[in-house]
């Protein structure tokens, strides 16, 4: 203890020093914050209720504020960095903007006055390598988690430890009081410990110097290489807190958007199950020429009232979609849902509905937050797949497992499943990406994964159609998922 305490005195004295200092150091490194400004902003979403532990001077924070319109608390156990900061920021809330609230406290066992509200985002960005004890970090700041709460941390790589320790001393950056040189294993067993679960990661900056041209060319897209990122000098993870709330039954959604589907519409009532509290079918049609629309009256019909909760449907409803698209369906399908939890069920069968269960299970007990199924785990029927179509969906696999830094083993199999409130907070946040998708998944994937949810896949049997024929168009629709891949290059890799 008493080595811990020395330790922690002689920290806080060194960044006492630095205090005035801090300005001028981010000067010279300004291309460096700037890029840890950019990706918060980029893992943060508009509104956020942030803290920041070690905000020195508080410019992060300001950035995220005026930026991202978040509302900010900072603390830092530097009395003079926290003197700064409430100086600098002082009466600057406006209208828009509410004041940036700074305190002065360990980040081991600091305590907000008054603060009853967990945040939704805490940031410990170029803090874990100067902790004395960063398991004692992390389980103090889940008195201020909730489980919808991310854990964004940035430290840097190892492999620079001599080149940041010579610049310091040539006085080209700030000195380096680096103690603990951290690889992602040790920050993932520590976030193990302290019951937390990575959700992704990534590094960034190859060239921290600003080059006109070179320096945006190479972090940018070299940066971003297999093997070459290793080199970067800063890794990033987002996590989030597990077991924060107990679990809750929740009431359930299945939406089925259904198009030339006649002869599956009636089975797909009888062979879904109950799930959670109550569970409702929505269908959206799309235009049919087997007379679906007029099945699905008649079955709703049918197993509405006694005979639907016989079998445990609480209510069936449906409608006609406005637009086209399966994407535009799903969409029409969750605005209708009265559920906690949307699953969305391909009206083709292929994916057994008796498997839902196991959706529902996943994320009811916090395994996930946004659920994909997977068919390429299993053998399927014949037939149930063609070869080029399977060895496309592999490729598209390892493409976005790349672009999300999340794994993927199948993005288009159409069985996902999300929470009502996140599908809010991601409808919320479509502008982001605008509307891109008409097949209605990638909009979901790219959202979850904007949002830092927690995405895992559940993998089921993938059975041959028994009743029409597929709506996917090979060629067409694979060309269309080249373009969604570069797309999202753009906008969530190469930012």
């Amino acid at each position: 203890m008493k080595i811990r305490d020395a330790k922690r005195k002689k920290l806080i004295e060194f960044f006492d020093e630095e205090a005035s200092k801090r300005g001028k150091w981010q000067k010279k490194s300004n291309y460096y914050y700037k890029d840890i400004n950019k990706l918060c902003d980029f893992l943060t979403y508009p509104g956020s209720n942030v803290l920041e532990i070690g905000c020195g001077t508080g410019d992060l924070l300001e950035f995220l504020r005026e930026n991202n319109d978040c509302k900010c608390t900072g603390i830092d156990f530097s009395s003079k960095m926290i003197d700064i900061a409430k100086k600098r920021f002082a009466g600057k809330g406006d209208k828009k903007h509410n004041d940036i609230k700074f305190y002065k406290a360990d980040a081991e066992d600091f305590n907000i006055p008054g603060q009853k509200e967990k945040f939704d985002v805490i940031i410990l960005s170029d803090l874990i390598g100067v902790l004395p004890d960063i398991q004692k970090v992390l389980e103090h700041i889940k008195k201020y988690c909730k489980s919808g709460t991310r854990i964004i941390i940035s430290f840097y790589n190892f492999l620079w430890e001599p080149i940041l320790n010579i610049s310091g001393k040539l006085k080209l950056t700030s000195k380096i009081m680096q103690e603990n040189w951290l690889s992602v294993d040790d920050v993932n067993n520590l976030l193990a410990l302290t019951g937390y679960d990575n959700i992704k990661k990534g590094t960034r900056l190859l060239l921290p110097k600003y080059i006109p041209l070179v320096s945006s060319f190479f972090n940018t897209y070299v940066a971003r290489l297999p093997l070459i990122r290793r080199l970067c000098l800063y890794t990033y993870i987002v996590a989030r807190p597990v077991d924060i709330e107990p679990r809750t039954e929740k009431s359930v959604s299945v939406i089925i958007a259904a198009m030339n589907e006649k002869g599956n519409i009636e089975n797909a009532v009888l062979r879904t199950p109950k799930m959670g509290k109550s569970t409702e079918i929505i269908f959206v049609e799309g235009g049919s020429k087997d007379g679906t629309y007029e099945e699905i009256a008649r079955v709703a019909k049918k197993y509405s009232g006694e005979e639907g909760k016989k079998r445990g449907i609480s209510r069936i409803i449906y409608a006609k979609q406005d637009g086209k698209g399966k994407g535009d369906a799903v969409r029409k399908g969750f605005d209708l849902a009265s559920g906690e939890i949307l699953m969305i069920l391909d009206a083709d069968l292929t994916v057994p509905p008796e498997d839902l269960p196991k959706f529902y299970e996943a994320i009811a007990s916090n395994k996930g937050e946004f659920i994909n199924g997977t068919r390429l785990v299993y053998p399927m029927e014949d037939e149930a797949m063609r070869t080029l179509n399977l060895i496309g969906n592999k490729g598209f696999s390892m493409i976005f497992t790349w672009i999300l830094d999340q794994r993927f083993k199948d993005t288009l199999c159409g069985t996902k499943v999300i929470s009502k409130k996140n599908y809010e907070r991601l409808k919320k946040n479509r502008k982001y990406f605008g509307d891109f998708d008409p097949f209605g998944d990638f909009d979901l994937i790219f959202g979850a994964s904007k949002l830092n949810l927690k995405i895992i896949e559940v993998p089921i049997r993938y059975g041959a159609r028994t009743y029409g024929t597929t709506n996917i168009q090979r060629f067409k629709h694979g060309w269309l998922l080249i373009q969604m891949s570069l797309f999202a290059m753009k906008k969530i890799k190469f930012k």
